[in-house]
């Protein structure tokens, strides 16, 4: 069976044999690291999808104006032919 990566996990007849875990304490500090790392840049990225989003949702209602004050102007032009 492959891992999220696609790798192939190793076979558990393929562990050293004499290891209760195969990971010390610097392993884990390694990989609490790494989480750690992937959480900031995770953070990071939420931020600026908010920031983006609140962007685009100004950006929509500034454009909904502009299209209501045309259409009114339109409306209220001299020499309407509308039936």
């Amino acid at each position: 069976m492959s891992g999220p990566n696609g790798d192939l996990g190793m076979p558990v007849e393929a562990a050293t044999e004499g290891e209760d875990d195969g990971f010390g304490e610097a392993e884990y500090a390694a990989i609490n690291s790494m989480l750690d790392q992937i959480n900031s840049c995770l953070d990071h990225l939420e931020e600026k999808n908010d920031h983006l989003h609140a962007r685009l949702q100004e950006l929509l209602e500034s454009n909904r104006q502009t299209r209501l004050e045309f259409q009114q102007q339109l409306g209220e032009a001299p020499g309407d032919a509308s039936p």
